[in-house]
């Protein structure tokens, strides 16, 4: 069994929200409830990060969610440059956690760079969380 859904947002502060939404309608359609809210979070990271760090003006930022057996990867794939690295946030600091947050909810998590842009990824595993 692999089932895949993408959504392509535009440049705004609503595609966050709408973002959530998506995965959130796209995970209780799979039946994977249980994941809802850690995966609901991550896209909120790095759909905010897409829009803030990613993409250029008049661009879009895509999001994918795979399910295969045993897993559910997420994608968050933006046209801007750069490589997103996990930082330590100072205490009193408003931002600069979200990439630490994404990568102890998720079972694996990278980076794939592309000739135009790139795709941050996490993988969550569904054995346990499949009801």
């Amino acid at each position: 069994m692999s089932l895949v859904q993408q959504q392509r947002f535009t440049r705004r502060r609503t595609s966050v929200g709408a973002s959530r939404d998506v995965v959130t309608g796209v995970l209780a359609e799979w039946q994977l409830h249980t994941l809802i809210e850690d995966i609901r979070l991550c896209v909120s990271e790095l759909a905010t990060n897409a829009l803030l760090h990613g993409v250029p003006p008049g661009r879009e930022f895509s999001v994918v969610l795979h399910r295969a057996e045993d897993r559910v990867r997420l994608e968050v794939r933006d046209s801007g440059p750069g490589q997103p690295s996990v930082q330590q946030a100072a205490d009193d600091a408003c931002s600069g956690r979200g990439l630490h947050l994404v990568r102890e909810l998720a079972d694996d998590f990278g980076v794939d760079d592309h000739v135009v842009g790139k795709t941050v990824w996490l993988v969550f595993k569904t054995a346990a969380a499949s009801g």
